[in-house]
């Protein structure tokens, strides 16, 4: 598999942004898809993540609400909406796939890593 995120960028806090995760290739299973990120200075978090295969979510609790993903098998894409979006949210995002879905998200469960997209949320 190989994972190619887009979208990230400037937002003002209250803001909204919509990140894509298109994936590409094939893979044994139904691998889940997972959004992580990781702020300056801080560890690698599990935002939310869904099953290729059941539809199955799941939402770290602080972004419960606020985030919704969801996924375009036509085009092969994992989204991420953003809404509300905080300060707190400035982070490097990353997609991220593994073969089996589990909570709550560790980094050591996804196997295959997209570079990062670049999200700041700034007045």
């Amino acid at each position: 598999l190989q994972l190619v995120e887009s979208g990230g960028g400037l937002v003002q806090p209250g803001g909204s942004l919509r990140l894509s995760c298109e994936v590409s290739g094939t893979t044994a299973g139904d691998p889940v898809i997972g959004w992580f990120r990781q702020a300056p200075g801080k560890g690698r978090e599990g935002v939310s993540c869904i099953s290729s295969g059941s539809g199955r979510t799941y939402y770290h609790e602080s972004m419960a609400g606020r985030f919704t993903i969801s996924r375009d098998n036509v085009k092969n894409t994992v989204y991420l909406d953003m809404n509300s979006l905080k300060l707190e949210d400035t982070a490097v995002y990353y997609c991220a796939a593994g073969p089996f879905y589990a909570t709550p998200m560790r980094s050591m469960d996804y196997n295959v890593w997209g570079q990062g997209t670049q999200v700041t949320v700034s007045s």
